[in-house]
C-alpha cells in the first residue's frame, strides 16, 4: 500500500523532533500530519506553522500539538466529489489527508504525483481463456501478453493507480496463477490487491459476486484486454452528475450507407437521404456502477455485463453512458495484437 510514514507524527512529540523530520522531507512537500494515540488526525503542522507557534512564545520544548493547526483540510471518505477536487487543484493543494467518520486517518491523497485521487474501487476481469489468440494463450493468460514493454493489464493498472485508485481486485482463472505471482499483492505498485478466483467461468461481470466488501460505493469494472488512455476522472465525474445506477463507456462506431435510402411512413416516402452515415454507440467493455447495483448480481453465476445493464432497464434504474474519445483497443484477435504492438509506441497515456 502507499506509505505515507514519513509524513506522520505523533501529537506527544516536541517540536524539535517535528523539526527533525520535516528537515528529513528535504525536496518533498513540507507537511506533517499529526495524529493521536487513536491514530485519528487532530492537526497538520508546516513550517509556518512553527513559525508562528515561535512568535507566540513557545519554545523548541513545547509539544507540537501547541503549534499544530486544528483547522486543516481533508477529505471524507466516500463523501467527496470530482468538484471538491477540482476546489483543491485550485489551492494548490499537494497532499490531502481522507479520513473516515470518526477521523482516523485512511490514507494521505497524493496531487503531486496522481492526476486524481477517485473515491472507487476498481475490478480487473482477467479469467478469460483468449481462445482467439492462441496459441499465444496456450502458456501464457491473454492480460500477461506484452504490448511494448509489460502486459496489458499493467498498462491498465498504472492508469488506476495514476488516478489514485489505492484498491483493485483481479477475476483470475486461466493461468491466473500467473497474474498472481507478477502482481503479488499490488506493494509494488503501491496499491492493493486482491484476487478473485473463478472455480467455473461466471461471465463478464459475474465475479463481482465475490467481492465480500467494497471500500466505496462506486465501482470502476473493466475488462483486462483493453488498451485505452480514457480519462478516468471525466468518466466518474459524468457518473456522477448523473446519479445513474450505471454508466458504460461506449466507443462510436460509424455505418456509411453506399446507397440513398428512403425514409418512409406507411406507404409514403418522406424523405430522401444520399448515402448517409449513421453513428451508433458500441459498448467499450469499461463500466462505472453503484454498490447497490452490483448487489443485484447473483451469486456464482454465469452473468454478463448486458445481463446487469438489461436487469436495471427492468427495474427502471438509470444506465448512463460515456462516449470515449480517446485511444481504445480491444486486443481480442491476432491482427488486434499486432496493431496494439505499433500502437502503444505512439499513444499518449
Amino acid at each position: 500500500m502507499i506509505t505515507f510514514e514519513k509524513h506522520i507524527v505523533s501529537e506527544h512529540l516536541t517540536i524539535k523532533d517535528a523539526l527533525e523530520k520535516l528537515n528529513a522531507l528535504s525536496g518533498d512537500v513540507l507537511i506533517l500530519f499529526v495524529l493521536n494515540n487513536k491514530k485519528q488526525i487532530k492537526g497538520v503542522l508546516t513550517d509556518g506553522d512553527i513559525r508562528r507557534g515561535f512568535l507566540k512564545g513557545l519554545s523548541l520544548n513545547d509539544e507540537l500539538a501547541k503549534f499544530m493547526n486544528k483547522d486543516f483540510i481533508y477529505l471524507k471518505r466516500n463523501r467527496y466529489s470530482v468538484a471538491d477536487l477540482d476546489e483543491l487543484r485550485k489551492r494548490s493543494v499537494k497532499l490531502i489527508p481522507v479520513v473516515d467518520d470518526d477521523f482516523n486517518l485512511i490514507r494521505i491523497a497524493d496531487f503531486i504525483q496522481k492526476r486524481s485521487i477517485l473515491p472507487i474501487d476498481a475490478v480487473i476481469m482477467a479469467g478469460g481463456i483468449g481462445e482467439r489468440l492462441k496459441p499465444l494463450t496456450d502458456s501464457i493468460p491473454k492480460p500477461m501478453l506484452k504490448v511494448g514493454d509489460k502486459p496489458i493489464i499493467e498498462h491498465n493498472i498504472d492508469r488506476f493507480v495514476d488516478f489514485g485508485i489505492n484498491h483493485i481486485y483481479i477475476s483470475v482463472k486461466h493461468l491466473g496463477h500467473q497474474i498472481q505471482e507478477y502482481f503479488k499483492d499490488g506493494s509494488n505498485k503501491n496499491v492493493g490487491i486482491s484476487y478473485l478466483n473463478e472455480e467455473e467461468p461466471l461471465g463478464t461481470i459475474g465475479a463481482l459476486s465475490l467481492v465480500k466488501y467494497f471500500q466505496h460505493e462506486s465501482i470502476l469494472v473493466m475488462n483486462s484486454d483493453l488498451l485505452t488512455n480514457i480519462d478516468l476522472e471525466e468518466f466518474y465525474r459524468e457518473f456522477e452528475n448523473n446519479n445513474s445506477s450505471m454508466c458504460v463507456a461506449t466507443i462510436p462506431y460509424t455505418v456509411s450507407i453506399p446507397y440513398a435510402v428512403l425514409e418512409t411512413d406507411h406507404e409514403k416516402v418522406i424523405s430522401l437521404k444520399e448515402k448517409p452515415n449513421y453513428t451508433y454507440y458500441s459498448n467499450a467493455g469499461i463500466y462505472l456502477i453503484k454498490k447497490e447495483a452490483i448487489e443485484l448480481i447473483p451469486k456464482n453465476t454465469f452473468f454478463n455485463a448486458t445481463d446487469l445493464i438489461e436487469l436495471l432497464i427492468k427495474l427502471n434504474k438509470k444506465v448512463s453512458y460515456f462516449p470515449l474519445l480517446g485511444y481504445w483497443l480491444d486486443i481480442g484477435k491476432p491482427e488486434d495484437f499486432k496493431k496494439a504492438q505499433e500502437d502503444i509506441k505512439h499513444i499518449k497515456f
